[in-house]
């Protein structure tokens, strides 16, 4: 009995369907943990309470796809960022448009409230990052330094320091009285997504994409651990309330960790794919994903996860107790020292009068042009009930404590519960009453999932993710490009223009063609076993599939072992799978020092395939390898064909002349790709102008 009312560690608590086109962006208030705001490709963001299926409040006013996004510490702004480098800011109590900002030339990568002045931080894809004052609607000053898209911005406690992590793979810490960079960390050898500070001590920790997260002592300014073991980029992380560890969310997993020394303390299996934020309330950490149109949320009951113990190569050791980290980490570390008082008038470095009125639009006083802009802005509120319940308390005295929020109670284990539905929904599935045909089926887990499609097909008749562990197609024919067996062609759905990585249902399969006809518009009962049959059909197939990339893979993996990386890839290109090559493409992405320029003429070939891909996944490999070629190659490119004729011969030279040349005409030919690609609405078109950008030069 003791063992049936087991709750679970980690379950999943909602999906909703946020905006009308593809979610791009979104954030949970920290300091809550209740609200969520949304940003989608239709120039929108909404704010939604944690675990209510109605959206709160729409904020509109910009014009192009909604970035990033950032709650103020107090949760009484947010502020949003956009592909064209427009800033709004939104007063969520007042229910109107507070700011709007101008001054970047590309999209806005990311933003951060100062933690008690009226100060704002942000980054952009064109490198800098710029400090506004929100009551003047300026910028104050402008941080240069950093060679790549900015990814992620964060004020120390203290207000005092600002550190930024970029594309660039390094970590630049900013002193804001003094104007100037303090110190720079370039341990990383992939793309930093995210830091964080500690929330007492002088430490810093930063995640990566190249899997490893590390922590930097701001006393000393040196890394004092890295951890290992990540299976993918890491994109968010999160200290302890108490700073006694660090939560690292990546696919699917939220991991423990500790320093001095570096230590896991426990992997928790969670659901939520590619997790985008996370925020701790009530001893639960909650985690948002999204995903096409629908954003889900999470929860993990932090009580039930391992904070401490001794760890031997990634295993607790329960009989080793250890002491917690706070305890060896307060003798050592200096702690902030936060100001008294709400801290507005505090200093910060600010540019000459006459570098905030510049021609790039850092206006200090209000244009013709800004005050239209807040005119066509609002913020509508769809739910009044919800909106005087978190915001209007705020203008009321309090003649009694204010009420704390509640734990999300957690399902039992063996408990299948339903999430009420977003109304939304009802809508977009115009086939549910045919899925209520369906008799007895299966229950795919027990975490509760709104899905136009049945559980049955997303559980059961699901081919493609067992095919790579980064959920690609499979390398033979994918099942979109053909019915599978026993459905007849006409019968398969239309193929979509661009299949996502993740995505909600497997490509190529109708729910319809599992489900019995109707005669004389009478259901007809499937029986589990005629149920059964349907879904297996078409394994056989996808066996033979799995056993050719199998036996490619180890083809490629014995010409790997003998260290050359160049005939690695010739041995998986002559194999014409496209999928091997984006295999060894993912690996020698992380290992800059693998790239050789007799390497470039192989790839970048491939490259242009993969771009033109309609995979999602495959164009996000070919985007990345691209970029990597262009930063580390281009200048000796460009350096060589521009140098003039040597006296004599030289063969080391010519042979890298024409390996120049060979590359030059091959970059030519994506630069055309990539214009035509550029103009897409979306995280693609985003990715494509930022190669633009760095094409640049080559129409020089």
């Amino acid at each position: 009995m003791a063992v049936a009312n087991t709750t679970k560690t980690s379950w999943k608590l909602q999906e909703i369907v946020a905006h009308s086109s593809n979610v791009s962006s979104l954030a949970l208030g920290k300091t809550s943990g209740r609200l969520l705001a949304t940003g989608g490709e239709d120039c929108r963001v909404n704010i939604w309470a944690v675990n209510k299926p109605n959206c709160v409040m729409s904020l509109t006013g910009h014009n192009n796809p909604v970035e990033c996004i950032q709650f103020s510490s107090s949760e009484e702004q947010v502020v949003a960022g956009s592909q064209s480098g427009s800033l709004r800011v939104w007063d969520l109590e007042a229910a109107k448009i507070l700011r709007t900002l101008m001054g970047h030339k590309s999209n806005i990568c990311s933003l951060d409230f100062h933690p008690f002045g009226e100060y704002l931080a942000s980054g952009s894809m064109d490198t800098n990052i710029k400090l506004w004052d929100v009551r003047r609607k300026g910028c104050v000053f402008r941080y240069k330094g950093h060679t790549q898209a900015v990814r992620c911005l964060a004020f120390s406690p203290d207000g005092k320091w600002l550190a930024s992590a970029s594309e660039d793979s390094t970590i630049k810490l900013w002193d804001l009285t003094a104007g100037k960079m303090i110190t720079e960390f370039t341990a990383h050898t992939g793309a930093v997504n995210i830091v964080q500070f500690h929330p007492n001590e002088y430490l810093l920790a930063s995640g990566s994409s190249d899997r490893t997260i590390k922590l930097w002592d701001l006393e000393k300014f040196k890394m004092i651990g890295s951890t290992e073991g990540q299976t993918g980029p890491v994109r968010c992380i999160c200290f302890s309330l108490d700073g006694a560890c660090l939560y690292s969310g990546s696919q699917d997993t939220l991991r423990v960790y500790g320093w001095e020394p570096d230590r896991c303390f426990d992997v928790v299996p969670v659901g939520w794919g590619r997790v985008a934020d996370l925020a701790i309330c009530n001893n639960q950490l909650i985690g948002v994903s999204y995903n096409l149109t629908n954003v889900s949320s999470y929860v993990v009951d932090l009580n039930r996860v391992k904070k401490s113990g001794s760890v031997i190569q990634g295993v607790i050791q329960d009989d080793k107790p250890l002491a917690e980290p706070t305890v060896k980490g307060t003798t050592i570390r200096r702690n902030y020292e936060r100001p008294l008082t709400t801290c507005a008038s505090q200093r910060v470095k600010q540019n000459s009068e006459s570098d905030r009125r510049s021609p790039e639009g850092e206006r200090r006083s209000p244009s013709s042009e800004d005050e239209r802009d807040e005119k066509e802005s609002s913020a509508e509120i769809r739910n009044a009930e919800d909106y005087k319940e978190i915001f209007q308390p705020k203008n009321a005295i309090s003649r009694t404590p204010p009420k704390m929020s509640e734990p999300f109670p957690a399902p039992l284990e063996d408990e299948s519960f339903l999430v009420k539905p977003n109304p939304a929904l009802d809508m977009m599935t115009p086939m549910i009453d045919r899925l209520g045909q369906l008799k007895n089926p299966p229950i795919a887990s027990s975490t509760p999932v709104i899905r136009v499609e049945p559980t049955v097909v997303t559980a059961a008749a699901r081919p493609l993710p067992v095919v790579a562990p980064a959920a690609r197609p499979p390398p033979v024919a994918p099942p979109a490009a053909r019915p599978p067996p026993g459905i007849s062609p006409n019968q398969a759905r239309p193929e979509p223009a661009i299949i996502f990585s993740s995505r909600n249902e497997p490509i190529g399969l109708n729910v319809g063609d599992f489900l019995p006809p109707a005669r004389n518009n009478k259901p007809v009962s499937l029986s589990d076993d005629d149920a059964l049959s349907q879904i297996r059909k078409g394994h056989d197939t996808m066996c033979v599939m799995l056993t050719s990339r199998h036996k490619n893979l180890d083809t490629v993996r014995a010409v790997w072992s003998s260290g050359d990386v160049k005939t690695s890839l010739d041995s998986a290109v002559s194999i014409n799978d496209l999928s091997i090559v984006v295999d060894i493409l993912n690996i020698i992405n992380l290992k800059p020092s693998l790239w050789k320029l007799d390497l470039c003429t192989a790839v970048l070939p491939q490259i242009e395939v993969l771009l033109q891909s309609k995979y999602e996944s495959y164009m996000q490999t070919g985007c990345t390898s691209l970029k990597l070629i262009l930063k580390r190659f281009w200048p000796l490119i460009s350096d060589t064909l521009t140098a003039p004729p040597s006296v004599g011969v030289d063969i080391t030279r010519e042979e890298r002349h024409q390996k120049c040349k060979t590359c030059y005409k091959q970059l030519k030919n994506l630069s055309n790709v990539v214009k035509n690609k550029a103009g897409q609405v979306g995280r693609h078109g985003s990715a494509f102008r930022e190669l633009q950008l760095l094409m640049a030069p080559l129409d020089g």
